[in-house]
């Protein structure tokens, strides 16, 4: 772009608008399409030259009937390539589309490769800019795609790769999975693999985001598809120095949409994942906000999968997380939605919660208030879930979780037929992880209007069942001892303990869910867990002090009671449990507000015929702190106290120590003390998969 050349492009302009009414079509035509090549090589759309745009666009509409089956293709694809180029989807602009689409019909038999390839491309990008699918364009579709079928010998590796990646666009933009649709796709498969050394770098990340895309909404794994895989990922490693930033995040997110839809991974994928991973932080300053999100996103979904969170991955985490707070104001509903999912998941699966991890979480929470209008169904199940795991993993409240939760709540009532069954059980979960933090009107509410749906549907992974079982069962230990509310959910506890009390899980977590189901409804339990145990520091010194201050106290420590998550301390004499709550106990860790893991524990020993004493650790940091609670075991042990019966201990012992399930809600399963002092997760609500998007 010399001056001279820029200082032509410029005198000419003026003379488009003046001269435009005598313009044929085929000067029409290659206006339009010189015009788009000039932007898409760096052309400033000056106002000459959008006035220019706009001139030949009211002549394409006027001349629509004498345009050759070349012009049209040339017509369509320049007006989708300036809409690519941020030229905006105007009246005009949208009118000149719809007066062109009715011709692609007509003429379908003289479009030659190029053609077709051209205008399928054009349509996908028009559609992916924001042109309505209309009954005209989805005609149009399915007038080319047998034509793919036809002439599939004859296309050119740019060809296959725009046709390719135009079906996956518009399958994703809601084209229905037609059969025209599946023999284009089984037809162009073989030749990706025939023409793999043909394919430049943007082909290859194109080709294998168009694969991945059509996988993620239908599409079979077939031979055709998986040679077409096989063959391109060598040429990621092959090509990885001429891959840009946008290359980068959409081959990270292919391959984790890939490994999420069962692709096998073999050495070839991971050369090529290991290949990329550097490139992430040696670009990290050039992602747009899009390619942060799906970057973040498919890190986290490749971990989620098995892949171990090694020193590449933490370095290309680490490098993206700043970038989050820089483009705060730039994330759309599913770009949030996604980036919170990512951290959250990430976390879950090993990640150190870092400064930088804190601060992009904190940067997006504001935003999720302000676009709690333009989430869809599944991006809602997603950052609740997120916030329910952020918060359990120590997220600070004051960072606006609380205001994020508050805002989309009354979103999930009112799209509650559009959830699928596993973003209702992420829901389920992720409403009863947070506790206490939520209204009890709020989460029975929102569980009426859930819970059915769930209880109706045959088609249920394990996994859901039992992330919808814990749900209810923290839910019910909200709402205990009322019988006459429990009812409701028992009847659709009893129907989800039924699905899976057959079952043989061999992980501790959905053994512990079994058997509190188990429990709470007085079946027999179909499993033995064998819980890990670790006795936390503040418990030792607590059960030392109380057994020094009454010696002929019977203490157990770490005991199972009905196949339930083992006790701090059991005075077997008394029917008394005594648990130590630390930080994980509680929303956020702030010593009050309870988590549903820990409502449930207390619910269920409860509802078992225990006495139940629960005492914030950050209560037992000293003797002097100890002894009013000791006193009080005293007096239900019948033990009288010495000289320490007055009323501000008694105050303070109802204020600090006594609580009942019906103030407060259930939580994880497993011990709270094991989990801070072991890193053991006896969390049965855990999930390893969980929806994204």
């Amino acid at each position: 772009h010399t001056p001279g050349l820029n200082g032509a492009v410029a005198m000419l302009l003026p003379l488009v608008n003046a001269q435009k009414a005598h313009f044929k079509p085929q000067e029409i035509t290659n206006l339009l399409w010189a015009m788009a090549k000039l932007v898409n090589n760096g052309q400033e759309q000056t106002p000459e030259f959008n006035e220019a745009v706009a001139a030949l666009l009211l002549l394409v509409n006027a001349q629509k009937t004498n345009f050759k089956p070349q012009e049209i293709a040339n017509l369509l694809w320049a007006m989708a390539k300036l809409v690519d180029n941020r030229q905006e989807l105007t009246p005009g602009l949208k009118e000149a589309v719809a007066a062109l689409l009715p011709h692609v019909n007509p003429k379908k038999n003289q479009f030659n490769p190029q053609h077709i390839a051209n205008l399928l491309w054009a349509m996908a990008k028009l559609v992916d800019n924001g042109q309505e699918q209309t009954p005209e364009l989805n005609e149009a579709v399915a007038t080319l795609l047998p034509h793919v079928n036809e002439q599939k010998a004859n296309f050119k590796p740019q060809g296959i790769v725009n046709l390719l990646w135009a079906m996956a666009k518009l399958v994703g933009s809601g084209l229905e999975r037609a059969p025209e649709l599946k023999e284009a796709v089984a037809a162009l498969l073989p030749h990706v693999n025939a023409q793999k050394d043909q394919f430049d770098a943007q082909g290859i990340a194109n080709l294998l985001w168009a694969i991945a895309k059509l996988l993620d909404n239908g599409q079979k794994w077939s031979p055709g598809l998986n040679d077409a895989v096989a063959a391109l990922l060598p040429h990621v490693n092959a090509n990885k120095d001429q891959f840009i930033p946008q290359h980068i995040a959409n081959l990270l997110w292919a391959m984790a949409k890939l490994v999420d839809n069962e692709q096998k991974r073999t050495p070839e994928f991971n050369e090529a994942l290991a290949a990329l991973l550097p490139h992430v932080s040696a670009q990290k300053a050039n992602f747009k906000p899009q390619g942060i999100a799906n970057l973040l996103w498919a890190i986290a979904k490749l971990v989620d999968n098995g892949q171990e969170l090694t020193t590449e991955p933490k370095k290309a985490v680490a490098a993206l997380l700043p970038h989050v707070n820089t483009h705060k104001d730039q994330f759309n509903a599913l770009g949030i939605a996604n980036l919170l999912w990512a951290m959250a998941k990430l976390l879950d699966n090993g990640e150190d919660r870092t400064p930088q991890l804190k601060e992009a979480v904190a940067a997006l929470l504001p935003h999720v208030n302000a676009q709690k209008g333009n989430f869809k169904p599944q991006g809602i199940a997603n950052l609740l879930w997120a916030m329910a795991k952020l918060m359990d993993s120590g997220q600070d409240r004051t960072t606006g979780l609380h205001e994020a939760v508050t805002a989309l709540l009354p979103h999930v009532n009112a799209k509650k037929d559009q959830f699928k069954a596993q973003g209702i059980a992420n829901l389920l979960w992720a409403m009863a992880k947070l506790g206490e933090l939520l209204e009890l009107n709020v989460v029975i509410s929102t569980f009426e209007s859930l819970v059915d749906r769930i209880s109706e549907n045959p088609q249920l992974s394990q996994q859901t069942i039992l992330m919808s079982l814990w749900g209810v069962m923290v839910c019910c230990a909200r709402l205990s001892p009322d019988a006459n509310n429990n009812h409701w959910l028992e009847k659709h506890m009893d129907d989800l303990f039924t699905r899976v009390k057959n079952t043989s899980p061999d992980n501790l977590e959905d053994q512990s869910v079994i058997a509190m189901a188990a429990s709470w409804l007085g079946r027999a339990c179909p499993v033995v867990p064998h819980y890990r145990t670790t006795i936390s520091k503040p418990q030792a010194d607590f059960r030392n002090q109380l057994q020094s201050c009454i010696p002929s106290l019977q203490i157990e420590e770490e005991k199972s009671l009905n196949s339930l998550p083992p006790v701090d301390l059991l005075l077997p004499d008394h029917n008394m449990v005594i648990e130590v709550q630390g930080p994980s106990h509680y929303v956020g860790g702030d010593f009050k507000t309870r988590n549903g893991s820990t409502l449930l524990k207390i619910a269920l020993l409860q509802k078992a015929g225990f006495e139940v004493i629960e005492i914030p650790a950050n209560q037992l940091l000293n003797n002097d702190l100890m002894k009013p609670y000791i006193d009080q075991i005293k007096i239900r042990t019948g033990i009288p106290p010495q000289g320490h019966g007055s009323v501000s201990l008694k105050r303070r012992w109802a204020d600090a120590a006594c609580v009942t399930a019906n103030d407060r809600q259930p939580s994880d399963h497993g011990d709270l003390t094991a989990e801070e002092h072991s890193g053991e997760q006896t969390n049965p609500a855990k999930r390893k998969k969980t929806n994204s998007q």
